[in-house]
């Protein structure tokens, strides 16, 4: 089937809107449309829209706009906790690895056991690849200094050039052991925690391409301790595992412990709070998301 649409100008994005039914300034609309693009900016409207692709009565610009403006907000909020939480597991599992397998094992598949050959060369190749688009300072030194006798960065150095997805194939990769040594250091199983960096990498990489994430449904749902030894998890709050409040959730639990100081969620209740015509049950937040025993302290409970 042949796609039938042609591209319009900013003014007839416009005109479309105003004839669906949303209640805009055109000029301001115009204006905005030409610095956000009309199928992104399509994607917060939706919510509004009815079965004839008109908009519910009343629907405003603004109503939409604030909308968009929370959602990169809480982008911003997201990235900077996964940032940390990034870097903060990268160290221990920098740590326990060179501990057990020294600053180069990671070069040998046998230390990466359950990653095949395959998978292992594959790592290896986009370890290097990153290796050599760096323009870091320590690169340089290190080669310029010990090259003559290695031609990879030792793993503590290695890491700061790894991206997220291959600090996660470098963890899921390593001997049960080591992996249960990172995963004591946050109180949870290595299999949850395994679970919470494939979300959080997923999550990062809609907020890297500025995606929509307020309302979405998560592609990938982390996995919850297990009920009967971690019942905070559970009770007396189910905490449903499907949209971004059980990601907050997770970062607010892993910063209480990386970074208790970082006033993280102060930022997120106050985003909340500017905006309290966002719905908290599209977020995913259920009934009485705050009795929580981790938002109780956010709330005061």
């Amino acid at each position: 089937m042949e796609y039938p649409k042609q591209a319009l100008t900013f003014e007839q994005q416009a005109d479309l809107l105003i004839r669906r039914g949303l209640t805009a300034d055109r000029d301001l609309l115009i204006d905005r449309l030409r610095s956000v693009n009309y199928y992104r900016f399509s994607g917060y409207l939706y919510p509004y829209r009815n079965a004839d692709d008109t908009f519910h009565a009343g629907t405003t610009f603004e109503q939409v706009w604030r909308h968009y403006t929370f959602d990169r907000r809480l982008r911003v909020i997201v990235m900077d906790a996964i940032e940390r939480v990034e870097v903060a597991v990268r160290t221990q599992a920098v740590y326990h690895f060179v501990h057990h397998k020294g600053p180069f094992g990671h070069a040998a598949a046998t230390n990466l056991p359950r990653l095949t050959i395959e998978e292992h060369e594959k790592w290896l190749s986009c370890i290097d690849m990153e290796t050599r688009k760096s323009h870091e300072v320590f690169v340089k030194h290190f080669f310029n200094k010990y090259g003559d006798r290695h031609e990879r960065l030792p793993l503590w150095m290695t890491a700061e050039v790894m991206t997220f997805g291959m600090m996660l194939t470098f963890f899921n990769g390593v001997d049960a052991h080591i992996k249960q040594a990172i995963a004591e250091q946050y109180n949870i199983p290595d299999e949850v925690l395994h679970s919470w960096l494939r979300a959080l990498n997923a999550v990062r990489n809609i907020c890297a391409h500025h995606g929509r994430l307020w309302n979405r449904e998560l592609g990938y749902k982390p996995k919850l301790p297990h009920e009967r030894k971690y019942p905070d998890w559970h009770k007396p709050v189910a905490l449903p595992n499907n949209r971004i409040f059980i990601i907050l959730t997770i970062l607010k639990y892993l910063l209480n412990i990386i970074a208790p100081q970082s006033g993280w969620s102060n930022r997120l209740a106050a985003l909340k709070t500017e905006y309290p015509e966002i719905s908290l049950r599209s977020m995913g937040y259920p009934v009485s998301w705050e009795q929580s025993p981790f938002w109780k302290t956010e709330t005061g409970g």
